[in-house]
C-alpha cells in the first residue's frame, strides 16, 4: 500500500508515535508499505515552526533530515494536483486541498486524524485508529 502521511501524522510518526492508533502504526511499519510526504507537509511544518505552533525537538532543517529518514517516496506537487485541489469540495485549509489531490491524483491513501479528509469520496483515506 502507498500511504501519504498527513502533515500531523507524519510529525506524530517523528515526534510523539504514542499519538498513532495501533491500526495506523501496524501500517506505518510495514516493510510491504511505501511511506510517502509531500512537501507542501515541508512547507507546512516550517510554517508551524514559524508560527511557533509547534514545538520539534531539533531545529527545523535538522528535524527535517531526521524526519525523511526512512521516508521512501517525495509526492511530486504538479501543475494537475494544483488543478484537482482548485476543485475540490474541501474545506479552506490549502495544505489540506493540496495533500488530498496529491493522494487522488498518484493513487495514494492518505493517512490522517482530521475528521474532514476521511471519508471524501474519491480519496482513499486512513484514519488514526
Amino acid at each position: 500500500m502507498k500511504l501519504l502521511l498527513d502533515t500531523h501524522i507524519w510529525i506524530w510518526f517523528v515526534e510523539s508515535p504514542e499519538r498513532i492508533g495501533a491500526v495506523a502504526r501496524t501500517h506505518l511499519a510495514a516493510a510491504e508499505n511505501e511511506l510517502w510526504v509531500s512537501p507542501i507537509s515541508t512547507w507546512e511544518v516550517l510554517l508551524l515552526c514559524r508560527k511557533r505552533r509547534i514545538r520539534l525537538a531539533l531545529e527545523p532543517t535538522a528535524w527535517l533530515n531526521r524526519a525523511l529518514t526512512g521516508i521512501q517516496r517525495e509526492a511530486p506537487l504538479t501543475h494537475e494536483i494544483v488543478r484537482v485541489a482548485h476543485h475540490l469540495q474541501l474545506h479552506g485549509d490549502p495544505a489540506d486541498r493540496f495533500l488530498a489531490a496529491t493522494a487522488q491524483v498518484h493513487d495514494l491513501t492518505l493517512v490522517t486524524a482530521d475528521e474532514r479528509l476521511l471519508g471524501l469520496g474519491t480519496i482513499r483515506t486512513m484514519g488514526n485508529r
